[in-house]
C-alpha cells in the first residue's frame, strides 16, 4: 500500500467519521428541543399545580376559622 493509498484511506475514515457526528448531533439536537419542550409544560404544569394547592390552603384556613 503507497503513501497516497493509506493517506486516502484515512481521508476516507475521516469522513466517515464527520458524517457520523453531523448525524449524531442532529439527532441531540433534537432531543434537546423535545427536552426543552418537556421542561416548559412540566414547569407550566407546576406553576398550576401549587395555585391549586395554595387557593385549598385558604379554603381551609377560611373553613377552620369559621
Amino acid at each position: 500500500m503507497t503513501d497516497t493509498d493509506k493517506f486516502e484511506q484515512k481521508l476516507d475514515q475521516l469522513i466517515d467519521t464527520c458524517q457520523q457526528l453531523k448525524r449524531e448531533n442532529a439527532a441531540l439536537r433534537k432531543r434537546e428541543a423535545g427536552l426543552v419542550g418537556e421542561r416548559g409544560a412540566l414547569l407550566e404544569q407546576n406553576e398550576m399545580t401549587r395555585k391549586k394547592i395554595k387557593t385549598m390552603i385558604s379554603r381551609l384556613r377560611s373553613l377552620s376559622a369559621e
